[in-house]
């Protein structure tokens, strides 16, 4: 479990170095080279950089092991953090969006032909980016991570519309001068389509909303084969952060002793978090099984 934390730190840490980078490149493009899509996607990559650092934290915290104040442990703080990313996907999309309309309506020049340049190298760097960020986040069930490789394909789609903007623009020649300010405002309701989703995937988890049932019927699965299990009448599963907790109400001999039944409900729990290394926190119910009713 630590060694996915570990590796979810380490994607944020590498698209904060990245982004850094790209900002300064696309904000020193964009002021030469007379182009708003650019500066706009240069306020993009820079709040990637606190996106990136959110994660960060949100991870650190998340890693840490229950204690008196928090015992059902610190996960939530994964899932804070993906909602908060989502927000600022939500904000750059509108600050995108608001500054957009106001350079269509002001008269200004075209850019120069050179920035599509600079946007091909950021289309590149932050969609390979976004790719290896989301592998992470998969693989470890992070969505403050994944949110976090949205956040990059985010600044990937307003670069490539910038440069379809800047082409119209370099091409159409006087009159088209606003083309790359249209293609801002265009991926920025991409921007915010791509913020909501990811917001409705984090305030699931903050309501503890079922995960799906892959995650509940591998986990009855495993129960159900631990010897002595007779039935699973109830199962309940929620998230917190990568990992979850799990309610099963587990039914047996009705004649088992009260030990035997303790211990079969810890062979259950161990069973479980043995086979399905996610699972993080088992409850178990113990319950006599009376055959057709």
């Amino acid at each position: 479990m630590q060694s996915d934390f570990d590796r979810g730190v380490r994607s944020a840490q590498l698209g904060m170095v990245t982004n850094a980078a790209l900002a300064l490149v696309k904000l020193i493009a964009g002021v030469v080279g007379n182009s708003y899509a650019l500066i706009a996607d240069a306020v993009e990559s820079s709040a990637d950089i606190f996106s990136s650092l959110i994660v960060w934290g949100g991870l650190r915290i998340a890693s840490r092991d229950p204690d008196d104040d928090y015992p059902f442990g610190y996960g939530k703080a994964e899932t804070v953090a993906s909602a908060t990313v989502s927000l600022m996907l939500l904000g750059a999309a509108f600050g995108i969006a608001i500054e957009a309309i106001r350079e269509i309506q002001t008269p200004h020049h075209a850019p120069a032909p050179w920035t599509l340049s600079v946007l091909v190298a950021v289309v590149v760097v932050k969609t390979l980016l976004a790719r290896r960020v989301d592998s992470v986040g998969t693989e470890v069930g992070s969505n403050a991570v994944k949110a976090d490789a949205w956040h990059h394909l985010s600044d990937a789609i307003t670069s490539a519309a910038a440069f379809i903007g800047i082409s119209i623009a370099v091409w159409k020649g006087e009159g088209w001068e606003s083309a790359d300010d249209w293609a801002a405002l265009v991926a920025s309701a991409v921007i915010l389509y791509n913020g909501l989703s990811m917001l409705r995937t984090a305030l699931w988890d903050l309501m503890d909303r079922h995960p799906g049932e892959d995650v509940a019927q591998a986990v009855r699965q495993v129960a159900e084969r631990v010897s002595g299990v007779a039935c699973i009448e109830k199962l309940l599963v929620r998230r917190s952060g990568i990992s979850y907790h799990v309610e099963i109400h587990v039914q047996a001999d009705p004649h088992l002793t009260l030990a035997a039944a303790h211990d079969l409900g810890h062979r259950v729990k161990n069973t479980i978090r043995e086979q399905q290394p996610r699972v993080r926190g088992v409850m178990v119910h113990m319950e006599p099984y009376l055959d057709g009713r």
